[in-house]
């Protein structure tokens, strides 16, 4: 029978560095909180349950991480093993074993975190953890092992001597436990003499040295331990994410003319055939469908959705919008809070003014529905399936623009009924 999993998410820490009032945990990757690919993670990896700790400014994390994970508060910030050490109490009648995770390393692959359970669970270990090679392992802890491999010791940077920091093989922080053994063991922690913290590292002579097997399992991506401690970690992780998001829609088949100047945030679905052309910028949760065309120099905002054959030209902003299929919107327009029926034509710089200054309002936009060149719909308004608005036209709040009807001027009126030619 496969034992249980929970996680401890460490994100207590100050991040001084950062500069910032918002937790570092709380800055995004790729239009999502670094926080939340860790929990992501954990998920991925089969926990049943997910506590964060927090500390600097707990109250702005407990609110971010609601519904996805449970709080423990580390009041004074003594050191990795201590912020474990907090959440002790919701572990006393667990059995099962322990991940172990810092907040702050979106870049972690769930694939390899999956691999450092299922080896822990083979090996009979009472801890494994992941270590990574890197050509400048500066400031990370050294891995130390004896001359059959075995592993010693983790050496935090600031301890190690000479010939300690010559090693490459670092510790990326990612920890799988045996409850029980964790929690036995942990209080048992020194504090470290020069930093006055508790440090989890610590952990694993001391499991050594009472006769228990420690493992290990090395990564090959160097990205994993890559923590977010400034605000150029953050640009070096997006940067990484959005490569990685890229290559998976071109593996999907998706076309992206300039992967360089192409900004695809996270959770972003883009149908087969698609084409994204440079300088487009699409945010998280975006769903693009199959055979579209967007930018150049477009940009697709949360809660934008377009249906088959959707055509976004160049310089036009779509937010909070559905865009059903044939629609073309060519050039220089905006839609916000905007439902589009299929085949409908957006002119060039065709705006709906969604805003009236306390709530954004919705527009409807008919089936096969013209929309000329300058034309302004306040919403909330409709226009009518097969409906044409004249270029320059002003449709006022509450107005409706009937089907199959042209409606012309400041403030737009009906003229007359569409002529169809067959």
């Amino acid at each position: 029978m496969e034992r249980q999993l929970k996680t401890i998410i460490l994100a207590a820490g100050k991040g001084t560095r950062f500069n910032s009032r918002v937790p570092k945990v709380l800055h995004e990757v790729c239009g999502k909180p670094v926080l939340d690919y860790v929990i992501d993670t954990a998920k991925a990896a089969g926990s049943l349950k997910t506590y964060v700790v927090v500390g600097h400014e707990a109250e702005l994390v407990r609110r971010a991480v609601e519904g996805r994970a449970d709080i423990v508060l580390q009041e004074e910030q003594l050191g990795t093993a201590h912020a474990v050490r907090c959440a002790a109490d919701e572990f006393k009648a667990y059995s099962g074993e322990v991940l172990v995770m810092c907040g702050d390393t979106p870049l972690l692959d769930p694939v390899i975190v999956r691999k450092l359970v299922s080896r822990h669970r083979r090996s009979g270990a009472v801890c494994t953890f992941l270590t990574a090679e890197l050509a400048n392992p500066e400031g990370y802890g050294r891995i130390l092992r004896d001359e059959s491999g075995r592993v010693r010791a983790i050496r935090e940077h600031k301890d190690a001597d000479t010939s300690e920091r010559a090693i490459r093989e670092i510790n990326v922080g990612v920890y799988c436990f045996a409850g029980k053994e964790l929690f036995g063991s942990i209080a048992d922690i020194a504090i470290n003499p020069k930093k006055k913290e508790f440090y989890l590292t610590d952990i694993i002579e001391l499991f050594l040295s009472r006769g228990c097997k420690v493992d290990t399992l090395v990564t090959d991506d160097w990205t994993a331990n890559l923590g977010i401690n400034t605000r150029a970690d953050l640009a070096l992780a997006g940067s990484i994410m959005r490569e990685r998001i890229l290559k998976d829609l071109m593996s999907s088949g998706v076309t992206v003319v300039d992967p360089a100047t192409t900004y695809v945030e996270s959770d972003v679905r883009i149908g087969r055939d698609s084409v994204i052309y440079p300088c487009t910028y699409i945010h998280h949760g975006v769903r693009v469908g199959e055979n579209c065309s967007v930018g150049p120099f477009a940009r697709l905002r949360p809660g934008t959705v377009l249906a088959d054959r959707v055509s976004v030209g160049n310089f036009a902003e779509i937010s909070r919008s559905r865009l059903g299929a044939d629609v073309n919107m060519k050039h220089f327009s905006f839609l916000g809070d905007a439902d589009v029926g299929s085949g409908a034509n957006i002119g060039c710089g065709a705006v709906t003014a969604n805003y009236d200054g306390k709530n954004k309002n919705k527009t409807n936009i008919g089936r096969g529905a013209f929309i000329g060149c300058d034309a302004v719909l306040v919403a909330p308004t409709e226009v009518g399936a097969g409906a044409v608005v004249g270029a320059g036209s002003v449709v006022t709040p509450g107005r409706k623009v009937p089907a199959n009807r042209v409606a012309v001027g400041i403030p737009a009126r009906v003229i007359k009924k569409v002529e169809r030619h067959e």
